[in-house]
């Protein structure tokens, strides 16, 4: 089986192929590497090369000459590009902030921002994959990953799924803290309910063999501040939610603490990272060869890990992350888990992007969400979860008729389309400030 990672000059592929190493099934026979960066592609594949020696069976790696030599006989697709690179991140990020508004990756004028410029992109290679490779599912993770995945869709339909690691993330470590055995996660015992939009959901029931576990954690003082989620938002407002959201939705409910502790800052995330990632691939490629570019990827990895949502956690205490936060969910492992569950036609229950259907009935069939799917030879099958609260449902349709403002703007090229989808977002208050940032922008492209 051949799998096809756009944006192979990304620093997280090695996790991708680390996870294709160690997975005893050996579903992939051959992974191709696509990058519009040729030096970046180069360093990574040093690293995979790496990460192969001295594995039984090592997955041939192949660097593409161009996008339609990628896809070409592709079975499975990993869209996981950045567009702009992180020059782009950083303008998405100061722009608002500039105005007094949240500048930030995926949430916020700066996922506005970030959407705008990539779904052209991703329309062109979700054109591409139909053309070349009708049978091939593509799986994104190209973020704001709801945005772009609800774009993918409206040419390749229900064979692009989006996935992210933040819902696996907070479901094994709502599930540590409330005393379940890891192990239930893997094995079918631990149940969930997980609803809403990509970095701006809840879980709302976590069972195990069926007995609710949920109210009890929320009930636990301790158990709440010995995990990430549970001392992000605090004991007390989780208990008032009823229910443990997404890590990102701290930006929705404590906006003006957050933009307190990133408005003055002197790096923004994105500027982190530019230095950061830039960093490493200018060091790993004057190195040369695989061992020292595993070695400088290795060291870097950590570090970003440990600075992961910084600001977030600076203004709800300065808290560090520990070992159980660092290891959340894992893009490697959702995507291995969705595609075996694929070629497997095994029914497995994994938190994906999907097509709405019926699921949340105030929604259109056709608009993305993440919630809880059955997946099978057929895709992913969203499951039917119970109604939401009014504040949940009122937060989802604000930011998901964002979303598909930025969608019809990107596609049409439609200012006015574009402008709604700032003006509307929660964290942007004021039409003027979204027409400034707009401007701001498109000046700076």
């Amino acid at each position: 089986m051949r799998l096809t990672i756009l944006g192979g000059g990304g620093f997280r592929v090695p996790l991708v192929y680390r996870a294709l190493l160690d997975d005893p099934a050996g579903s992939v026979s051959e992974v191709v590497l696509h990058d519009t960066d040729p030096r970046r592609v180069a360093v990574i594949a040093d690293v995979l090369t790496r990460l192969a020696q001295g594995h039984p069976t090592p997955v041939p790696v192949r660097v593409a000459k161009g996008l339609d030599d990628a896809l070409a006989g592709a079975d499975f697709v990993f869209s996981a590009i950045r567009v702009g690179g992180t020059a782009g991140r950083i303008r998405d990020e100061r722009i608002p902030l500039a105005e007094g508004v949240l500048g930030q990756e995926t949430v916020g004028a700066g996922g506005v921002l970030y959407g705008l410029r990539t779904i052209p992109v991703a329309l062109h290679i979700a054109e591409r994959v139909a053309a070349l490779a009708p049978g091939a599912w593509v799986i994104n993770f190209t973020n704001p990953a709801g945005m772009v995945t609800e774009a993918m869709s409206q040419v390749l339909g229900d064979r692009v799924i989006g996935i992210c690691d933040s819902p696996v993330g907070l479901v094994r470590r709502a599930a540590r803290a409330a005393g379940a055995d890891p192990a239930a996660f893997a094995d079918g015992r631990l149940g969930y309910d997980y609803v809403g939009l990509n970095h701006l959901g809840w879980l709302r029931s976590l069972t195990l063999e069926g007995t609710e576990l949920l109210p009890g954690l929320l009930a636990d003082d301790a158990a709440l501040a010995s995990f990430e989620e549970g001392r992000l938002f605090g004991a007390d407002w989780l208990r008032i939610l009823g229910a443990l959201p997404n890590e990102y939705l701290h930006y929705y409910y404590f906006r003006r603490e957050t933009l307190d502790s990133v408005r003055d800052t002197p790096e923004t995330r994105g500027e982190f990272l530019d230095q950061q990632q830039g960093g490493f691939f200018e060091r790993a490629a004057a190195a040369g060869g695989p061992d020292a570019a595993y070695a400088l990827w290795e060291r870097t990895r950590l570090e970003r890990e440990q600075t992961y949502m910084a600001h977030s956690r600076e203004a709800s205490g300065g808290w560090q992350r520990d070992s159980h936060d660092l290891e959340g969910g894992g893009y490697d492992r959702v995507a291995l888990a969705l595609m075996h569950a694929i070629v497997g036609d095994s029914g497995t229950r994994l938190i994906l992007n999907v097509r709405n259907g019926t699921t949340v009935p105030q929604l259109a069939p056709d608009a993305i969400v993440e919630t809880v799917c059955e997946v099978g030879a057929h895709g992913a099958r969203p499951l039917p979860c119970a109604p939401l609260r009014e504040d949940q449902l009122g937060l989802m349709l604000q930011v998901k008729a964002v979303e598909r403002a930025a969608v019809e703007a990107a596609t049409f090229k439609d200012r006015g389309a574009a402008l709604r989808a700032l003006a509307l977002h929660p964290l942007v208050d004021s039409p003027a400030v979204a027409a400034r940032i707009l401007e701001r922008a498109a000046d700076e492209a």
